[in-house]
């Protein structure tokens, strides 16, 4: 029941005067204007002013999925950014060249010591004659106070990234985030090394040797990776009936870290510098916001896309022309989460480290809590890259299937004949088509 004493009115509040046309705070006549603090059209509260952040990220890699994510989070707030783009095809590498808050770099962060050398820069290992393009990194951290580093495996990315972190140090930078990754082999012998995670792996520990007041985030798997276009892994493959199948060999019911690398690395890596080193030095972050099973993945994907969604454990299908670095990280991979394994449990963790991997999603939640999930993917943005992509499915009539059914099938089942089509692909990994020209799935 309402109370019947009415609320008392105070008044002996300071009332503020208006201010003056001069803008000294003084009155505007010797009279003093009462105000009242319910009336809006009367009372306008000082604002609050919100300072800009006065500091300029090194970006390299700008046009791929985490560093354009960041790069679009921490421009629109007020951060400057100096950013590598191995070339200015595409429109990713359009948006970060014409963004007026950004000084781009054009170059590849390796060097051919022969113009006339063809080889694959991908592969693993020693390249000789592929040489560190160390004059186009030392300007990158010209005037840079905070760095974000996703080496990926064009040249040695083993030789780039202690370059960077080496001209990051010598430029002072105070806090130093580098995209990691697990070389499984250190965390239990028996377990191999994905060859381009074992060179993140190794950048990692040179960064911690130098000193540098650094970061280190794992990224779960990406849900833009998904696409119907034949790469290898996560290839969405469209059915006649309408429906998707998902061929891969993780076991159907083991947890995996997912993440919307474009939507939710910019925001978490933004909170991370906010933070300071003073509370992320040294530490490692399970930046994913979904722990799924694949059957779950598929559920959720089916929820967002309208359509029956199938996970099918297999090997890992190659039918396109592909990089023969990332070829050995797919052997490697199949090998790591072997087939033959039929006990959830018994599957590695995907970011090598158990108890790193335990923390998804709350670590990432720390940081942003607004993250799009699988389910909102697959119903938002999942069909317009697709469209994107050239594919039309999306306009066609929907192929729901019967629904309800498991979504995991450990069998056997003939694929299509399909030779491959490399239409969409620049050195394997790039889609060509007007969703991005220069942009890698892993990266």
């Amino acid at each position: 029941m309402p109370s019947t004493n009415p609320i008392p009115i105070r008044t002996d509040l300071v009332l503020r005067p208006a201010p003056s046309e001069n803008g000294n705070g003084s009155p505007k006549s010797s009279a003093t204007h009462a105000m009242s603090r319910n009336n809006s059209l009367t009372y306008r509260p000082l604002k609050r002013s919100t300072p800009s952040p006065d500091k300029t990220i090194a970006v390299i890699n700008a046009s791929g999925r985490q560093a354009a994510s960041l790069i679009r989070i921490a421009t629109a707030v007020g951060y400057k950014v100096r950013a590598q783009l191995r070339n200015l095809e595409g429109v990713i590498a359009t948006e970060v060249a014409t963004n007026p808050n950004v000084t781009v770099f054009v170059g590849e962060l390796y060097l051919r010591n022969k113009p006339d050398d063809k080889r694959d820069v991908t592969v693993h290992g020693h390249l000789p004659g592929i040489l560190v393009n160390r004059s186009l990194i030392s300007q990158l951290f010209n005037g840079a106070q905070l760095a974000f580093i996703n080496t990926t495996f064009y040249g040695n990315e083993i030789q780039i990234g202690e370059a960077i972190a080496d001209a990051a140090k010598k430029a002072g930078v105070q806090h130093y985030i580098y995209s990691s990754m697990p070389d499984h082999a250190a965390y239990n012998p028996e377990w191999p090394s994905l060859p381009l995670w074992a060179a993140k792996h190794e950048v990692e520990n040179y960064v911690r040797k130098i000193g540098l007041p650094a970061t280190f985030i794992y990224t779960g798997i990406y849900n833009n990776n998904f696409t119907s276009l034949l790469y290898p892994l996560f290839c969405m493959e469209l059915q006649p009936d309408g429906s998707f199948v998902w061929q891969a060999p993780f076991h159907p019911n083991a947890k995996l870290p997912w993440l919307d690398a474009e939507h939710d690395v910019g925001p978490a890596i933004i909170q991370v510098f906010k933070d300071g080193p003073d509370k992320w030095s040294g530490k490692r972050i399970a930046l994913a916001y979904e722990y799924l099973t694949p059957v779950e993945a598929c559920r959720a994907f089916e929820r967002g896309v309208g359509r029956r969604v199938r996970y099918k454990r297999g090997p890992i299908d190659i039918r396109v022309k592909i990089p023969e670095g990332y070829r050995e990280q797919l052997e490697a991979l199949e090998k790591l989460f072997s087939l033959d394994n039929d006990d959830p449990k018994k599957q590695p963790p995907y970011f090598g480290d158990a108890e790193l991997e335990s923390r998804c999603p709350e670590d990432a939640l720390k940081l942003w809590e607004g993250p799009r999930g699988l389910e909102e993917y697959a119903r938002e943005i999942f069909p317009l890259e697709e469209e994107a992509n050239g594919m039309i499915w999306m306009r066609e009539s929907e192929g729901l299937g019967e629904g309800g059914e498991d979504l995991a099938d450990n069998g056997e089942e003939e694929e299509p004949d399909d030779d491959g089509d490399d239409e969409f692909l620049d050195e394997g990994l790039i889609m060509r088509g007007l969703k991005r020209d220069e942009e890698s799935w892993l990266a």
